[in-house]
């Protein structure tokens, strides 16, 4: 719990990852060009005394990841969303095991999502229904820009993409978090467009779609899709950052996501080990939308708490204490929010 004038807040890091990019787990250059590409946004977007040395930032390891992530008490739960990324490393990026027996200590603090692949055919399948009952699964994590043999990325709506939505419905997996945001070295841009996460949200209104990333850089794509599909959410990993080096560009992104969705469908998302949660809760409660955007809402205190982990928490039904809770929300499930409406809330 994180508490700032007198001000609880219930924190929930919707996207961590514990990852492995050491040299000898690197396959080919792709697996070196992938974690620079990371290092960049971190060292680019981080305040200088949050950047780590690059050694460092190849590997973290359970112990560091608890002690960075729980410090202090400032996060209250947090939830892997790995990458496989098997064409680049050896062991995959995203680490299983030691991720899932981190959730197996710390069951109270730590969720433990998985992924599939539909280019992994009818093997992938039956994996998917192994995988959801050893991990317990309320969620997996898409990367639709992996690469995969000779293919370079994929859709939600491809046929068989439908068939692995359609056995995550059976088996209750209903968070599908899909990573739709920057490219990354050496990944293919147009494999992470938002727009096929419109045709999925349509057709299958029982699981909920969190694009990772909000849409960036088409924030606008997205937001024209979600303000019109309510079981679509935005996750603000990679967005965050930007408080710090561009606050009136993370102004705007979190003014049209509050404008667009409304405050109950937007979660706080560090992307640890990119980032540290610390210093984003810090700057996030602190921050207010410059008076000369008036066009957009102020963040309320109750926006605030409701981003920074009330809606995760609802999402995977994660205990929060009565004192930290909010009444529900009782906005319209769809289309854009009056610029005025949290005025009414304390600030």
């Amino acid at each position: 719990m994180y508490s700032k004038d007198g001000v609880d807040y219930f924190v929930v890091d919707a996207h961590i990852a514990l990852w492995d990019a050491r040299p000898e787990n690197q396959r080919n250059v792709h697996g070196k060009q992938f974690i620079d590409c990371f290092y960049d946004y971190h060292r680019n977007l981080s305040p200088e005394s949050e950047v780590w040395p690059y050694e460092e930032y190849l590997y973290q390891g359970g112990e560091r990841l608890m002690r960075d992530v729980f410090a202090g008490g400032m996060v209250d739960h947090a939830i892997f969303q790995p990458a496989r990324l098997g064409e680049f490393y050896h062991r995959g990026f995203g680490q299983t095991e030691e991720a899932f027996a981190l959730t197996q200590q710390h069951p109270d603090q730590l969720t433990y999502n998985h992924w599939w692949d539909p280019r992994d055919g009818e093997n992938g399948l039956d994996q998917l229904r192994a995988d959801a009952e050893r991990f317990g699964l309320k969620g997996v994590k898409l990367y639709t820009a992996d690469w995969h043999g000779e293919s370079r990325g994929w859709k939600l709506t491809d046929p068989m993409a439908y068939r692995y939505l359609e056995l995550c419905r059976e088996l209750g997996i209903t968070n599908i978090h899909v990573h739709k945001g920057p490219t990354i070295r050496p990944l293919d841009r147009d494999a992470f467009d938002v727009a096929d996460v419109d045709h999925v949200a349509t057709d299958f209104t029982d699981l909920q779609f969190i694009v990772e990333h909000c849409g960036l850089p088409r924030l606008e794509d997205f937001c024209w899709i979600a303000t019109q599909e309510p079981n679509v959410h935005a996750g603000l990993a990679v967005a965050l950052p930007f408080i710090h080096t561009r606050p009136r560009y993370f102004a705007q992104i979190i003014g049209e996501l509050v404008y667009w969705l409304g405050e109950d469908r937007i979660l706080f998302s560090s992307d640890y080990a990119l980032w540290t949660p610390t210093w984003l809760v810090e700057r996030f409660v602190d921050f207010q939308i410059p008076e000369d955007l008036a066009e957009y809402a102020p963040l309320t205190t109750e926006v605030k708490k409701k981003v920074l982990g009330l809606n995760a928490a609802k999402l995977y039904d994660i205990p929060v204490p009565e004192r930290l809770r909010l009444p529900d929300a009782d906005e319209p499930a769809t289309g854009p929010r009056q610029p005025d409406a949290a005025d009414l809330a304390m600030s």
